[in-house]
This record gives C-alpha cells, structure tokens and sequence, in this order.
C-alpha cells in the first residue's frame, strides 16, 4: 500500500466512524420527561416540550390529576393520545406502578418496626390484594401502552428485603409469566432499578437477567437512584449488560446539585459508544415545591449537555 492509497483508507476508516458516532449521537431529538413532574397539567408539558424542542414525553400520571395514565381506559386515553400526536409529541416509555408492592410472605425492610400489628395486617391484606390481580393490572398497563404508541413498561421487582438476592428466583417466576404475555402483546418490560425495591443498583440488574434471560426484560436506568447502593457511574454502568438498557431516567439533582452530581457528559458519551439507541427522560424529583421551576432548570442543562 502507498502513501496515497494509505491516507486514502484511513480518511475512509475516520468517516466511517464519525457516521457510526452520528447515528449513536444522543441530540435534542432522543431527549424525553415524564410529564408530570414537568408540568401541573397536560397542555403545561406539551408547552413545556415545545419550549425545549422535544419530541417525546415519558407518562406516569396526568399531570395535576390523581389519574394514573397505565390505568386508564382506551376510551379515556384516546383524546391524550390524539393530543400528543397532534402536538409531534410521541410517548417513549409508560412508567407505570407493577410490582412496587411487598411480595406477600417477605418482611419488609422500610417497615420492620415501625407498625402496629393491626397496621401490619392491613397493608399485607392490601398486597395479597395487589399481588392477585397483577396479571389484569398488566393487561391494562399494556392496552395503555398500545393507545399511547410506546412499546416500553415500567415494571418494579416488590419492595425491599433484607437480602434481596435470596429472593430473585421467586421474583423470576412471577415475571415470567408477564413476559411471556408481553411478547405476545409486542411490548418490553423494563426493570427500574429503585433502592427501595429488591432491584436497586446496577450489580442487582445484571443478577436479574442472568436468572431470567427473556427477551422483553430489560432496563430502565436511573443512575442516581443507585447511588445510595453503589457507585453509578462508571463502576455500577460497567456491569450492566449494554443490550439491556432500554431507557435511561435523569434525575434532575444529577444535573443540579453539587452533592448528588453526575458525569453525564461522560455518562452520554459512554451510551453513545455502547450503541445506546433509547431516549433520556428526565424525572426532576424534587419535593420541596419548586418541583416545575427546578424542571426546567434542569431541562436547559440536559440540551447544554447534548448541544
């Protein structure tokens, strides 16, 4: 090879790079928040999209209403959906509540000591009940996920035990059976890694997956929500299996505030390598009133950070 052919086949080696760096970059356009805690009603997120550019919106419940959008009729989502539509808005992912209950016959860490007998024998009343009918709620949560276009739906792994891995076989077989209805339906099931759950970190995840390798299992990452478990970013990132994040949740204090901050310039730069092809939702998370003002503080960050 000479030196004309050689510059020849690296200029063509960079280019091909680049072209693999553009259709991996994370822009404006991959860039989601769940609704609700962007706004106080559904035509303040639409407005709040249009504000910031976007063209995805994560859903949980109706913004200002005590109405779960996974929950509701196709009826009733129908007007929702047609609005969104209209507005250039698509759903990339319904957080919905499955699962985030304690799994009856375990003791719950967050509540060991702090209940009366009567109090105990109420809430597992109210979990048996939940746990009886989660095969209907999924049903729903995936009618709802249809009428909104998204493929995606949260799911949680029962709250918290003392050693959680103990229990992931039995965690295994009750997901099974929503898999299998989730491939037949066309739909994925996302796992929130959430610390009050029995899935709370990275580590956790990949555990999950080795016990049941479905193909409609995977992850909905919030990196944040591990830290109190591990060290996110880049050791807890290093051990998920890349293939699975299916959806990826900045909380609005990793982008904010000192204390809980996070690379993110180096978290996004990693997915990107990783061939991450999903969107970043924004979960502001602040419970202190200024909920909305801090939402679009950090809103404006997120598009510096993928400017």
């Amino acid at each position: 090879m000479n030196r004309r052919q050689f510059i020849a086949a690296a200029a063509a080696g960079a280019g091909m790079l680049r072209a693999k760096e553009r259709k991996n970059a994370i822009g404006r356009n991959r860039i989601s928040a769940i609704s609700d805690e962007i706004a106080s009603s559904p035509a303040e997120a639409i407005a709040f999209t249009k504000k910031f550019g976007m063209e995805w919106l994560e859903l949980r419940n109706v913004p200002g209403a005590k109405q779960s959008y996974f929950y509701m009729t196709t009826e009733e989502l129908k007007p929702a959906a047609k609005e969104f539509a209209d507005n250039g808005i698509k759903i990339s992912f319904l957080n919905t509540s499955l699962l985030k209950f304690g799994l009856p016959g375990t003791e719950l860490v967050s509540r060991r000591g702090k209940e009366t007998p009567e109090a105990q024998a109420k809430r597992e009343a109210r979990q048996q009940v939940e746990f009886d009918k989660r095969m209907d709620n999924l049903h729903k949560c995936i009618t709802a996920a249809h009428v909104l276009g998204t493929d995606r739906v949260r799911v949680f792994t029962f709250l918290r035990v003392d050693e959680p891995q103990k229990l992931f076989p039995r965690i295994a077989e009750v997901l099974d059976p929503m898999c299998k209805v989730a491939q037949q339906e066309g739909v994925r099931l996302l796992i929130e890694n959430e610390p009050a759950c029995n899935i709370g970190d990275c580590a956790e995840l990949a555990a999950m997956f080795k016990v049941l390798p479905s193909k409609v299992l995977g992850a909905n990452w919030d990196a944040l929500n591990g830290a109190q478990l591990e060290n996110p970013f880049p050791d807890g990132y290093r051990l998920l299996p890349k293939d699975k994040i299916w959806n990826v949740q900045i909380k609005g204090k990793s982008v904010l505030d000192a204390p809980q901050h996070l690379d993110w310039i180096s978290i996004i730069k990693s997915l990107e390598q990783d061939g991450y092809t999903g969107e970043l939702g924004l979960e502001t998370h602040y419970f202190d009133g200024t909920n909305i003002e801090k939402s679009h503080l950090s809103m404006a960050e997120i598009m510096k950070l993928v400017a």
